[in-house]
Order: C-alpha cells, then structure tokens, then sequence
C-alpha cells in the first residue's frame, strides 16, 4: 500500500515537472521566435533593389535619413513589410486552425482549396464587375474563401460518419484544381483585364500600400482573436469527438468558429497577398515538433514563426535574380514543395 501511494506520488511529481518544462521551453522559445522575427524585420527593410545598412535604416525610422532613404523605407519598405507581418501570421493561424479541425496533418489553406476559391472570387469581379485594384479585392476573396470553406467541409463530411480527413483532403485539391482552371480560363480569355492581376495572382507583396493593408488588418484581429478561443476546444476536439463531447465541448460551435475564423484568416490574406500555399502547412508542423501538440501554444507561435518564413522567403525573392524579383509565391513554393514531399514520405507525420 505504502509502494503504491508512493509511487503515485512519484508520477504526479513527475508529471508536474514535465509540465514545468514544457512552460520553460515555451516562454523560452517564444522569445527566440520574437527576436528571430525583429531581425526578419529589420532585413525586410534594409535588402532590396537599393541596399541600406541597418545603421541607415535605424537612422531613416528615427527622422534622420535623407530624402531617398525616406522614400525607399517609409513609401516602399515599411508597407510591404507589415503586408508580410499581416498576412503572414493570418495564414500560418489559418493553417494550424485547418489542420486542427480535420485532423489532417497535410492541410492548409492552400491544400484545401480556400485560396483557389478566393482567387476566383476576384477573378470573377475583374471579368464583369470591372474591379482593377487590390483594395477592391478584399470582400470578393473573402466570400470567395467562405464558399469553398464550407463546400469543402460538405463534400468531405457527406455519406456515413464525420468528416473524414482523406475525404477533406481530396475534396479540397479537386475544387481547387476546377476553381483555378476556371480562373486560368478567365484570365486567358481577356489579358488585358487581368494585367492588374497577374503579380497578385503569383502571391505578391510588392506594392501593397497602407490603402490595401488597413480594410484587412481588423478581420485578421478578428480571426486570430477567434482562433485562440477556439485553442481548448481544438485540444479536446484531437482527443475524438465522443471524448470532445464527454469534456462538455461544443462540437458545433467550434466547427461554425473554426469556418468564420479560417474564412477571416485566409480570405484577409488572400486578398492582401494573393494565393500563397504552403507556408500554412509547414509552420505549424514545425511548431508542433518544437514545442508540442497544445492549440494552445500551436496558434500564438505560427502566428509569430509564419511572418518569418513570408518575409524571409519575401527578401530572397528580391536577391536571387536582382535587380527583377520573384514573388512570394513563388518562392515559398520552391520551399514548401519539398516540406510536403518530406512529411508524405514520413512513416509518421507530427501528431494532431
């Protein structure tokens, strides 16, 4: 009896302080990511077609830089910056929020068909509505998002049973292959509309003034705000539905919270940046692998880790073939093209 009640002390104890590490290593990376993204930053301001030093950076944003350096920080770099900041978090949230909610390690918004359906959406008010700006993109995409999110949840939960995370999956890239099909056709059948679209399309932060950030800063609050309140209900949610149930989680309310958010979150995005796959799918694995299976931690933390991976994938864009560009599309593409190969091959991908 003795032995017993010993030992379950030693498990509460060792528990507790698997617990404790857990926080440390959390606060501890949490800071790390914070300062990883503060120098992100600071070469997203300095790297370009016209180099700057930090030194001359830090001197233009305290009001001692010349006229040209105003210009090439303040009109050009400062902006697309907090375009990459903006939304690079909404999408690595986006992301973790998917994978979470079908339980399917292989999924983001891109994956998914979200941004197919957003870039439709756009591509349709270009066609007959006339629209020539980003700044007018932004309720398009959003619907757009809102109608492939929920068409795709349909699809994949019809028949017997729940939503399958195969079904999700395949249901996600074949509405997505049709929908880009669509917006190719579109595009091909009059150029000259969709010249204003073409750096959009590839995923883009080039150009992207505060007219254009601004209308979508307060959705992508709206939807990380949402995300993180959704964060303990997506834990019991990976423990199965009956456990989920049993914990007195709202299962329909967390389904219809993770839409709205995933909608908020990639639809802002999208319209900001146009279609960017990939970084939603490798963020929060790395996330997971670094710090565990906890919503809780997962969301904050790829809010924070995605923005380094845009901006920095942002700035090589702006070197490989200088004095042109590559899109940030483009190049997150290249990077996250082998992420998806690596965790297909994998025997077993991180834990949900």
């Amino acid at each position: 009896m003795t032995a017993t009640r010993a030992d379950g002390r030693a498990r509460v104890t060792d528990g507790r302080a698997r617990v404790t590490q857990g926080r440390v290593r959390a606060v501890g990376g949490t800071w790390i990511l914070l300062a990883v993204l503060s120098l992100t930053v600071a070469l997203s301001l300095a790297i370009g077609a016209n180099p700057l030093s930090l030194d001359a950076v830090w001197r233009t944003l305290r009001g001692e830089g010349s006229p040209e350096t105003d210009y090439v920080v303040f009109d050009l770099r400062v902006p697309r910056t907090l375009a990459g900041l903006v939304a690079g978090s909404a999408l690595g949230v986006a992301g973790a929020l998917i994978q979470a909610f079908t339980r399917n390690p292989l999924a983001d918004p891109g994956i998914l068909g979200v941004n197919a359906g957003a870039a439709l959406a756009v591509a349709l008010g270009v066609s007959f509505l006339g629209l020539r700006d980003v700044s007018q993109f932004v309720w398009l995409a959003f619907l757009g998002a809102l109608i492939v999110t929920v068409a795709v949840y349909l699809i994949g939960s019809s028949g017997r049973g729940s939503a399958d995370p195969l079904r999700l999956t395949l249901a996600g890239v074949a509405l997505g292959a049709v929908l880009s099909g669509i917006t190719t056709g579109l595009a091909l059948s009059d150029p000259d509309a969709f010249d204003s679209m073409r750096s959009w399309n590839a995923g883009s932060l080039l150009g992207r003034g505060f007219d254009v950030i601004v209308p979508v800063v307060p959705f992508v609050v709206a939807g990380l705000v949402l995300a993180m309140v959704l964060a303990p209900g997506l834990n019991a949610v990976g423990l199965g539905e009956d456990v989920a149930r049993a914990q007195g989680a709202n299962i329909v309310g967390i389904r219809i919270g993770v839409i709205v958010a995933v909608t908020l979150l990639a639809g802002a995005a999208t319209a900001l940046a146009g279609p960017i796959s990939f970084l939603g799918l490798m963020v929060p694995h790395v996330i997971r692998w670094t710090f565990g299976v906890d919503q809780r931690l997962i969301l904050p933390l790829s809010a924070v880790l995605a923005p380094v991976v845009l901006l920095l994938a942002d700035v090589l864009g702006r070197i490989i073939i200088a004095p042109a560009e590559v899109p940030v599309g483009i190049v997150a593409a290249f990077v996250g093209a082998p992420v998806l190969i690596l965790l297909a091959r994998r025997r077993r991908v991180s834990a949900l």
